[in-house]
């Protein structure tokens, strides 16, 4: 008896975390759902502002450099000068030239004589001629010995005044009044004709360069008015207009790049500063704004998880977003009024997965 007592209590000892773990199981439920903050959708048109931001261009920038070649001996400005039309910028070494000039001096001096002595030779020779004492033939030589150093003559002074621009030609000087906006040779170069050394920027007229998608470019025609401000400072606002728009896309970008003219740009407005450039009264598409913590990535689509209000499920719906805000998104196409859309943990969701709604907000 003893024995057997020993036996049924060792049984119940090793079958009572058995029947306890099963008694566990069956009061165990299922896993709580999901807690999400939903925002409901709501979609509308209106007529705002488009904004993009560029830089301050001038719309003429003029590259200028030597007609002849030669070593630059003296650089007389600096990156940021401000210069007036006719001021020496830099200088060649002029000696070559002065030979040049010398020579031709000489070769004039030369044609000169010579066309001086022919025409007093034709001076006498018609006088003779008209008295019959030499020949028509004899005149006719004289004639066009005349005629050929007075044709000489007048090459080689051809000849000294262009020697004498190419002495000018070792100055380079400002075409117009600007400021100088780079400098690409320095003093000792032997640079080639034509080859840049300077650029120099007018200032009386400037722009703001933007790049605009190919998908944006019929917004430029639909906008009523276009207002300028500066980073630096955005309390000032200048008018401005479209002036230019390349034909071509950018290679790399697949932007165009558009040229915003300033009217009336006051001395506060400096080259390479930093536009924004608002284009007013264009007709915005129907749009649903969401918070950018709302989308996902799905292959190479855009997604966001729509939630059905009846069945308590999740579904990745592809949406195609129009413009990005600071913390927000604006989306055109696959969604409607009234939508739930999950805002946050969209990374932790899964297709058909049934959720609970913690909080619903607006975008």
């Amino acid at each position: 008896m003893i024995i057997r007592a020993r036996v049924i209590g060792c049984a119940i000892v090793l079958w009572a975390p058995l029947i306890l773990a099963a008694c566990s199981a069956e009061e165990a439920g299922p896993e709580p759902l999901r807690a999400v903050n939903v925002v409901r959708a709501s979609s509308g048109s209106n007529t705002g502002q488009i904004a993009y931001s560029g830089e301050i261009k001038p719309r003429y920038e003029t590259a200028l450099g030597f007609r002849l070649a030669g070593k630059i001996v003296e650089r007389l400005a600096d990156v940021g000068d401000v210069v007036k039309a006719g001021v020496t910028l830099a200088k060649l070494d002029p000696e070559d030239q002065k030979l040049n000039s010398q020579a031709v001096r000489s070769r004039l001096a030369a044609a000169d004589a010579a066309f001086q002595q022919a025409k007093s030779d034709l001076e006498r020779y018609t006088d003779l001629y008209e008295k019959k004492f030499i020949s028509r033939a004899e005149y006719d030589r004289r004639l066009t010995d005349f005629n050929v150093t007075k044709a000489q003559l007048a090459q080689v002074q051809a000849e000294l005044a262009v020697t004498e621009n190419q002495a000018d030609y070792t100055r380079l000087r400002a075409d117009h009044p600007g400021v100088v906006t780079a400098i690409e040779a320095e003093v000792g170069e032997v640079v080639a004709a034509g080859q840049t050394v300077m650029r120099v920027a007018r200032t009386a007229h400037k722009e703001v360069a933007i790049s605009v998608p190919e998908n944006k470019l019929g917004e430029l025609s639909e906008t009523t008015d276009i207002v300028i401000t500066l980073w630096a400072r955005p309390e000032r606002k200048y008018l401005g207009k479209v002036r230019e728009v390349s034909p071509v896309a950018d290679p790399v970008t697949r932007t165009y790049a558009v040229r915003i003219a300033m009217v009336e740009a006051d001395g506060e407005v400096n080259l390479g500063m930093t536009a924004n450039v608002y284009l007013g009264g264009i007709r915005q598409a129907d749009t649903v704004e969401l918070p950018a913590t709302a989308l996902f990535q799905q292959g190479e689509k855009t997604v966001v998880w729509r939630l059905d209000s009846d069945t308590g499920q999740v579904s990745a719906v592809p949406v195609e977003v129009a413009r990005y805000f600071e913390d927000s998104v604006a989306v055109t196409s696959g969604l409607t009024d009234g939508d739930l859309v999950v805002r946050a943990g969209v990374h932790k969701l899964f297709e058909g997965e049934q959720v609970r709604v913690l909080d619903t907000r607006k975008p």
